[in-house]
């Protein structure tokens, strides 16, 4: 259901454990080979192929059985809706997640299709993908609405401090500095932290007041071109609902904007955001106030986020290493077009 660049190193639960788990569902089908397709922080995927077909095996790592019992309610109703969705198969009794060996396992229909970033995306797509979220976002307060809230609602994120970012990025300067053997990539890395450091001694004052809780709403959480299926030209499925929290509801169609219509270059596509951005208000309700506060968070939070660089100097962790010149590089662009980004957005 998912497919991912990342190294493949999962390894697929054995035959017993296939047995054992097949055995709960009616019409699944004896195994016939299981392979891992995509590996992440929250769970691990699987190719599941059986003597009745094919299936998308999902192993949750958390284990958080109520969690994983939220999301999978929540996107059995989003599915009845008619919403672009793939959720769980219920067992013989009901369940929708099985436990082995202290293992939390779904099993989720095969859906066929593949990922289209922005570039791959027409404007009337682009338009379509703002109205799925929008209509993500206002089927998610309908079916949330009872039964399912947390004993806790999260407070909003506060935003940076420019003094601990200044922290973090001496920090990781001295971690690319002192890196050998030395690569271009350790020479991007100093060039943006530095670059990045001027910025926020010149932005500092911008930093922006804490999110109103009436922005906030239950969001999908990871909204970006991996975790959205296409079939021809149309969302197959919306996989991937880990992350179901609450959040300002703007903020997801902001930052995942800036996913899927970031360039290589590190510059925005602001008339596919503009297309994107109009879809999601009307389909939403949002009014373009919102859309402008939002901008500004996720903006300040770009511009004092590392993680890509925390993950490759202190985890050794490379992944994201490709995405790096694009996301370094749109901070710092967008700080520059600040108005013709937030233009883009409300319209």
């Amino acid at each position: 259901m998912l497919r991912s660049s990342v190294v493949r190193t999962a390894v697929a639960p054995d035959g017993p454990t296939l047995d054992s788990l097949l055995h709960h569902y009616v019409d699944a089908g004896e195994p016939l080979s299981c392979e891992p397709v995509a590996e992440g922080l929250l769970n691990r995927g699987y190719v599941l192929v059986t003597t009745h077909g094919r299936f998308f095996l999902k192993h949750h790592l958390d284990g958080d059985r109520t969690g994983i019992a939220r999301q999978h309610r929540a996107t059995r109703r989003l599915a009845a809706l008619g919403l672009p969705l793939a959720p769980p198969r219920a067992r013989a009794d009901g369940r929708t997640v099985t436990v082995l060996d202290g293992r939390c396992y779904a099993l989720h229909p095969w859906v066929e299709g593949e990922h289209l970033g922005g570039a791959a995306l027409s404007p009337g797509q682009s338009r379509h993908l703002g109205a799925l979220l929008g209509l993500v976002h206002t089927a998610l307060e309908q079916v949330m609405r009872t039964g399912s809230a947390p004993r806790r609602t999260p407070r909003p994120q506060r935003s940076a401090e420019p003094a601990r970012t200044f922290e973090m990025i001496d920090e990781l300067l001295a971690m690319a500095r002192g890196t050998r053997p030395r690569t271009s990539f350790d020479e991007l890395a100093e060039h943006r932290l530095r670059e990045r450091r001027t910025l926020l001694a010149r932005h500092a004052h911008r930093r922006p007041a804490d999110p109103a809780a009436a922005a906030t709403g239950w969001v999908h959480g990871d909204f970006h071109p991996l975790n959205v299926l296409y079939r021809d030209a149309e969302p197959a499925a919306i996989v991937d609902w880990d992350r179901l929290s609450v959040q300002p509801r703007a903020e997801e169609a902001v930052r995942a904007a800036a996913i899927f219509f970031v360039r290589p270059g590190g510059t925005l596509d602001l008339a596919k955001v503009a297309a994107y951005a109009g879809a999601y208000r009307s389909a939403r309700g949002a009014d373009a106030g919102e859309l402008a506060a939002a901008v500004h968070r996720v903006w300040w939070e770009r511009l004092n986020d590392f993680w890509m660089l925390t993950w490759r100097y202190r985890l050794g962790d490379r992944r994201t290493d490709p995405q790096f010149p694009a996301a370094s590089a749109l901070a710092v662009w967008w700080t520059r077009e600040y108005e013709a980004v937030r233009d883009a957005f409300t319209g």
